[in-house]
């Protein structure tokens, strides 16, 4: 089965691109993104990912407005052969120059939801560390991620206004990855597995002439699974931004969270990340949460529009909520990005704070699987 890609000097394997070198069901590639003004009066985020062996290519955009309510569209079909083909339904993303400008187009549908943005990147691709998680023997994740930050420009319309959108004050993070990791209808069959707890954080910042980055996965006793810090030079137009292969990036020998909760949920009401260099010399940065998104809003646990999920071959919907009037327990809920204010003592920076606490986690005092934090 061949495809426009086969044309190029890509190949991994002998197999055509469009064959997978797992046969495992959760393969998946997404592109993924977020925008967000720098006074945190809105954001957005957008995602579209192909499921090879599920047959399934699914998207989805969400807003928080200046109003504070989240707008959200979703679709879904049947996944073409051609990979890149990148359309569904009322949604398209067209790579305008690889790793350098993506177009984002929603045309009007049904939710409301409208936009036409243009990102174009500061920084060149920076590629975090391989991710493999487990499940007693089985690998339960097992993904390639690269970063771009950057800056947006264009329209979002939505059921309550519509806003404009500048490069001036729209920061934003590209996200791409690839592998194997849970998505869609849950697996049947076999004995039950014990479920297991996870804390995953995920913080890209701007500051004014570089960026931070930190990564980091949890086991349920706080012990280290990921541990990732990087730094990168912030440029100041996509034409200075160089090539892929010269990212300039800076590693961190490794680096370390502390959140304090909201009480009575798994919401960060503040945070600090140490980044610690190969001299052991420590940065700490703080972390202002000031603006809410939930991910259900693209698809991260969402019970009708979860990724992955077969909803027949074009599917489109919508809903719009007010994230501060949510159950912040709800299994739906706990997965979430804040913008963030940050500070390291002398500079400031904005960006953002991705989050979800699944199960016992010791760090956060949570001894079950939904309990929220302890105190007033």
């Amino acid at each position: 089965m061949l495809n426009t890609l086969d044309d190029y000097p890509i190949h991994q394997t002998p197999e055509p691109i469009a064959h997978p070198a797992t046969s495992d069901r959760n393969v998946y590639d997404r592109t993924w993104f977020n925008g967000y003004a720098a006074d945190g009066s809105y954001y957005f985020g957008i995602g579209m990912a192909i499921y090879p062996h599920r047959g399934i290519l699914d998207c989805a955009f969400s807003t928080v407005t200046p109003g504070g309510r989240q707008h959200c569209f979703y679709g879904s079909r049947r996944a073409p052969l051609e990979r890149t083909e990148m359309q569904v339904g009322p949604f398209r993303m067209e790579i305008l120059e690889p790793m350098k400008r993506t177009r984002v187009i929603l045309e009007d549908n049904e939710s409301g939801v409208s936009c036409d943005l243009t990102f174009s990147t500061r920084t060149a691709p920076i590629e975090e560390a391989r991710q493999t998680l487990w499940s007693g023997s089985r690998r339960t994740m097992d993904a390639t991620r690269f970063d771009q930050f950057g800056r947006w420009s264009g329209w979002v319309k939505h059921p309550d206004g519509e806003f404009k959108v500048d490069e001036a004050m729209c920061h934003g993070t590209k996200d791409r990855s690839w592998g194997v990791r849970g998505v869609g209808e849950p697996e049947t069959g076999g004995a039950p597995r014990v479920p297991g707890g996870i804390c995953f954080v995920w913080a890209p910042l701007f500051w004014d002439d570089h960026i931070t980055h930190a990564i980091f996965f949890d086991g349920p006793k706080g012990e280290a699974l990921v541990r990732e810090g990087i730094v990168a030079p912030l440029f100041g137009s996509e034409a200075e931004v160089p090539a892929a292969w010269d990212a300039r990036d800076t590693r961190m020998a490794t680096a370390r969270h502390r959140i304090a909760y909201h009480p009575g949920t798994r919401l960060a009401r503040s945070a600090e990340i140490d980044l610690v260099d190969h001299d052991g010399g420590v940065r700490t940065i703080a972390l202002e949460p000031i603006l809410k998104f939930q991910m259900k809003g693209l698809g991260y646990g969402h019970p009708e529009w979860g990724q992955g999920m077969w909803k027949g071959d074009l599917a489109v919907g919508g809903e719009s909520f007010d994230p501060r009037q949510l159950d912040p327990l709800a299994p739906q809920h706990l997965h979430t990005q804040q913008v963030v204010r940050a500070t390291d003592g002398t500079r400031t920076g904005i960006g953002v704070l991705e989050q979800i606490v699944v199960g016992p986690y010791a760090p956060g005092g949570f001894t079950a699987f939904f309990d929220g934090a302890k105190g007033d």
